[in-house]
């Protein structure tokens, strides 16, 4: 999702290349990507602060080799902000939010962040408290990591990490906002009689007749690992938080995937 909520600022990652990848004089000793060849990212044979920030392809893609989960349900990135950042939060030379506006790419700390904050506090150094306060459930969702990607399943559950990570809140909500999910996996929403099941292979229910061909599903139906998960209809990192990813007036959604 490419969706912006800031003001424009361009700046020149040529004057400030260093910073964007982290070599502000940490070096990458131990640190992140340590053991990996420098050539993986950059175009120049030897970086320094003049040419790092010319890299072999977009800082999504690059990120995205490693960390795919995260890339896909995470805080949108390669877009331009609509109002100025903090200076400590740099942009490329496109003026585009990248991973690096908010990760010290080389840095040894745990999580990267180019601040000391985390968390809801991370956030509201360049989100206003209003931005959350507007979503339904306060920004809880979203404003404790910047990364829907649960890293652990849990022992004996078939439910992908989103999932899971989405049951960790939704699963100890009050009535009108829980969410069970059964043995058999069957999701249930108290706050409705839409019921469907979730961590089942979308190919092996394929095989029974009455779905489309995965082929022909939309990229905003996301299958975790080919599985039916909560971010198959529910947006998870996003302003829509739980909205449905497709309309389902006269069914729409539902006809995404069933044929009917």
């Amino acid at each position: 999702m490419r969706v912006s909520n800031f003001n424009i600022i361009i700046i020149f990652c040529i004057a400030v290349g260093g910073l964007f990848l982290g070599l502000d004089g940490k070096g990458t000793d131990g640190g992140h990507l340590a053991s990996s060849s420098c050539n993986g990212c950059h175009v120049a044979e030897k970086v320094d602060t003049n040419n790092a920030s010319v890299l072999v392809a977009a800082q999504e893609r690059l990120c995205g080799d490693c960390h795919a989960k995260a890339i896909k349900m995470s805080h949108p990135s390669g877009f331009t902000p609509n109002h100025a950042l903090p200076t400590e939060f740099p942009l490329d030379w496109k003026g585009d939010l990248t991973c690096s506006s908010c990760h010290l790419i080389h840095d040894h700390k745990p999580g990267l962040l180019r601040s000391h904050s985390t968390g809801l506090d991370f956030c509201l150094q360049c989100h206003p408290k209003q931005f959350f306060e507007d979503m339904s459930d306060g920004g809880v969702s979203v404003a404790g990591t910047g990364h829907l990607d649960a890293s652990e399943d849990i022992e004996g559950v078939e439910l992908d990490s989103f999932s899971l990570q989405c049951m960790g809140c939704h699963g100890e909500q009050g009535d009108s906002k829980r969410v069970d999910v059964s043995a058999r996996g069957l999701l249930r929403h108290t706050s409705s009689s839409m019921n469907h099941p979730i961590g089942v292979s979308y190919n092996q229910s394929a095989t029974f007749g009455g779905y489309r061909a995965l082929t022909q599903l939309p990229e905003s139906i996301v299958l975790p690992n080919g599985k039916l998960s909560c971010v198959s209809c529910h947006y998870g990192y996003s302003k829509k938080h739980g909205g449905l990813v497709i309309a389902n007036n006269y069914s729409n959604l539902c006809q995404t995937c069933h044929d009917l």
